[in-house]
């Protein structure tokens, strides 16, 4: 709706938007060349971030710049994730049936992972999303999975990918033998003022605007809302095009922003 009226060719702040037209702040760069660093060597990372910060963002833009020919990425997001299935989903991304018990299903994944690299020289990089939702009995596997040929060797890159509760619980003493595998761990931060202008500038630069629609003021707007939060921006920006289309409005200022906080979003 809103797009025809501000002269869009793509909508500027949804979900599907391609990972290469997303913006880059100097925090993201960082991380995505810590992932790339996790993936050549096939260390153990663990990416943390509160809710809205863009962790699933973040994994789609280091996925989508990965080699090919080099790594094979396996994701599994399942908030009820048992060794078992962790074991069945990795083997089925692989083209194999799982076999039914876990030591089984474990030597299983070994052999499909060497046959993987001496063969097609393919490295596997295994994201586990959700990662604040696994159980003890899941974070102890990830540990015994690690555990290659007397300890020399990692069987695969493994990124586990949580919001900040799940570093909260790896700090715990009973978690210590699984933190002290842990290679790299980072956490996502929320965007300053000048990034939420960045960002607001990146997105509506893929939608094809070259104009200014959203105000100096209403840009301080969002950021206070959004907090400096990639969803909530959205959010606010979306629901401010619709309100701005409808009402003629061809700049949505602070006061507009303000209207559709408080009528729309609280």
């Amino acid at each position: 709706m809103f797009e025809g009226f501000y002269g869009m060719k793509h909508t500027p702040f949804s979900r599907d938007i391609p990972a290469d037209k997303l913006y880059d702040s100097s925090m993201m760069q960082e991380i995505l060349g810590r992932l790339k660093y996790t993936a050549d060597k096939q260390l153990f990372a663990v990416l943390t971030g509160d809710c809205g910060t863009g962790k699933t963002t973040t994994i789609r833009k280091f996925v989508n710049r990965l080699d090919n020919a080099k790594f094979q990425v396996l994701y599994l997001s399942d908030s009820k994730l048992t060794p078992r299935h962790f074991y069945k989903g990795l083997l089925e991304q692989l083209g194999s049936e799982a076999k039914f018990y876990r030591g089984d299903a474990k030597r299983q994944l070994h052999r499909e992972i060497e046959l993987m690299r001496g063969i097609r020289g393919v490295q596997p990089v295994c994201v586990v999303d959700e990662g604040h939702l696994l159980d003890r009995e899941m974070l102890e596997e990830v540990r015994f999975l690690l555990n290659f040929k007397m300890d020399a060797q990692s069987p695969m890159a493994l990124i586990l990918v949580g919001q900040s509760e799940l570093w909260d619980r790896l700090r715990l003493q009973s978690f210590a033998a699984i933190r002290q595998r842990i290679d790299i761990q980072f956490k996502l931060g929320y965007y300053d003022r000048a990034q939420v202008g960045e960002y607001v500038e990146r997105h509506l630069q893929y939608a094809g605007v070259d104009q200014q629609i959203f105000s100096d003021g209403a840009l301080d707007e969002i950021h206070h809302f959004s907090g400096g939060a990639a969803r909530l921006i959205n959010k606010v920006c979306t629901h401010s095009l619709l309100y701005g289309a409808q009402n003629g409005r061809r700049i949505i200022d602070d006061h507009m922003i303000k209207q559709v906080i408080q009528g729309e979003l609280l």
